[in-house]
């Protein structure tokens, strides 16, 4: 497959893991603003719930909508779950040291939450096509 048919490929599979992500991540955002300003957790602890709703619903739409699935779903359940457990890991990380080091982002929690969301999209596309499909690029 020439160079230029692969990377409109994989810009093609970008957008569709971009959409599926969106829909994962407003779920993820309506639950950290919810526990955070609502039931008054701080972003360090409303993190982590918000990102495994976004996990669950990341996953289904992956299978889905986004990857060709080459193993078993447990399996690939089972590796997602280790991917996102990285993520949420160095999600929660970011949002610590944004919102405990730099005042401007404890008054800015969602510049802070976008920040760490962009981050994360990168590693999570990456790691989640290789235990979808096997590839890495």
């Amino acid at each position: 497959m020439p160079i230029i048919d692969k990377l409109k490929s994989l810009l093609q599979l970008k957008l569709k893991y971009a959409a599926s992500a969106g829909i994962a991540t407003a779920v993820d955002y309506a639950l950290f603003f919810g526990l955070k300003n609502g039931l008054q957790f701080t972003a360090t602890l409303a993190q982590p719930f918000a990102y495994a709703a976004g996990v669950l619903v990341n996953f289904v739409l992956q299978k889905r909508f986004v990857f060709e699935l080459k193993r078993s779903v447990w399996s690939a359940f089972g590796l997602a779950l280790l991917v996102s457990l990285g993520g949420l890991l160095l999600s929660t990380g970011i949002i610590h040291l944004l919102d405990n080091y730099l005042p401007f982002f404890r008054q800015n929690a969602l510049l802070a939450k976008l920040l760490t969301s962009g981050i994360v999209f990168f590693y999570n596309f990456y790691l989640k096509r290789l235990v979808f499909e096997g590839k890495f690029i």
